[in-house]
């Protein structure tokens, strides 16, 4: 979550993914994504650098626009640097979903959404992708939906 999603113009966001949402996901697809459990943290006056060029894609969602969510194209490794909660400098190397989830949020301080990064042709609502396309893998989805 992002200031700015609450209406505060900051550049602080929270960050975390908890081990009990990977738990719900199906066989595989944790590590397909590169999920691992990342503790609760805040990220102050972000600095983002992209560490692989190689983006790569998966569905993702935001809370600003629920029950929605399209492929989106992200690099895999980043590095931040920033302050903490306690205005202490830190750097931190994420690669995976933790790389995306810091890039979406880092977005969200810069006036970008997801929505501006994805592509167009994949947007469905969540239970559109549930009923529909969850058994696809991504580059599936993409064939049978074609380009942007």
């Amino acid at each position: 979550m992002a200031a700015p999603q609450i209406g505060l113009s900051l550049q602080i966001a929270v960050i975390e993914d908890a081990a009990s949402y990977i738990e719900k996901m199906p066989p595989g697809q944790a590590e397909e994504r590169g999920r691992v459990p990342v503790p609760f943290h805040v990220i102050i006056n972000p600095k983002l650098t992209l560490r692989d060029g190689q983006p790569i894609e998966f569905f993702e969602g935001c809370l600003s626009f629920a029950g929605f969510s399209a492929i989106v194209p992200r690099a895999r490794a980043v590095r931040v640097q920033a302050l903490n909660e306690k205005a202490e400098p830190v750097s931190i190397d994420a690669s995976g979903w933790y790389a995306r989830i810091l890039q979406h949020e880092i977005d969200h301080l810069n006036g970008v959404i997801y929505a501006d990064r994805m592509r167009s042709r994949t947007l469905m609502s969540v239970e559109n992708h549930a009923r529909y396309w969850k058994d696809l893998s991504t580059q599936e989805i993409l064939d049978r939906l074609g380009g942007d």
